[in-house]
Formats: C-alpha cells, structure tokens, sequence
C-alpha cells in the first residue's frame, strides 16, 4: 500500500469540515442524529481563516484517490515564559484515520509531518489531547501526560459563579 500525504489547501475545506465533524463524533460519543449544523459552520469558518493567515496546516492522507485520513496542527503564540521564551505554541488536533487504514503507520507519518510544520517555524511547545485510541501513538511518539494544567468549566462562565 502506497499511501499519498498532501498538505490541505483551500480547495480542501469540505474534506478537512467533514473529518472533523468525523472525529467530534467518535471522540464524544455521539450519534449520527446529533445536530452539528453550528460547529460545522464555525469550523468553516475556522478553516478558511486559519488556512489563509497560516495559523493552521493540515494533511490528508490518501490510498489513490480515495481519503483515508488527516491530521492538523494549530500555532499560536502565548507570554513568553522561561520555558518557552517566544511564546510560540502548536496544538495537533483532528487526527483522524479511516479504520480499514488504522495501525499501518498512516497516523504516524501524518504527525511527523505536523511536527516538521512546527519545526519550520521553530515551535518547540507542542501538545495534544489524546483519545484512549490515539494515546498509544502519542507516547510511541514521545509525548508525555502534563499535570499542570487547568480548566474552567463552561458552567461556571455561564452562570456567573466567579
């Protein structure tokens, strides 16, 4: 099997809103019926503005014509810290393969690229969320479990506990 890698562009942002709509599904559990009209709308949007301005890259993986799989990296920039002195963030999200292709090096190869998409830009903090199917290749990769970091619930936002 002779797998194709091309970096997305415009004219791929059908492709790249489908599989991410694909991926909300798998990683939260939810039906086909579940209503998704918004966050496809807002990840148009998202793709069409973050393709043109470069704060995103993303790579489709093909068997011939057919899509078998992708893989996106988001780069933003943060105060600068002591450990990271530019503030230059990535986040790789929306890994996706279709499942006949799983488990034949698609999804690693496709993280290598992302990570060359960084380096370019000499991005050296990049994370991830890891699903319980993708940990494996995350740590395969050398990703480690960070403990440090927080969040505020969305409920708490909404009604006004702070």
């Amino acid at each position: 099997m002779s797998l194709i890698y091309r970096k997305a562009g415009m004219e791929d942002i059908d492709i790249l809103v489908k599989t991410r709509i694909e991926v909300l599904r798998a990683a939260n559990g939810l039906s086909d019926e579940t209503n998704m009209e918004f966050v496809e709308e807002q990840s148009r949007e998202y793709y069409e503005e973050s393709l043109r301005s470069e704060t995103h890259a993303a790579y489709l993986v093909f068997d011939e014509e057919k899509f078998v799989g992708a893989g996106g990296i988001s780069f933003f920039r943060v105060m600068p810290t002591y450990h990271n002195p530019t503030g230059r963030k990535a986040y790789i999200m929306n890994m996706y393969t279709v499942p006949k292709y799983r488990r034949k090096g698609a999804a690693y190869h496709t993280l290598e690229l992302l990570i060359e998409e960084a380096k370019k830009r000499n991005i050296s903090y990049i994370s991830l969320e890891a699903t319980d199917m993708g940990r494996p290749l995350y740590e395969r990769y050398g990703f480690e479990k960070m403990n440090d970091e927080m969040i505020l619930p969305q409920e708490c936002l909404k009604n006004g506990d702070i």
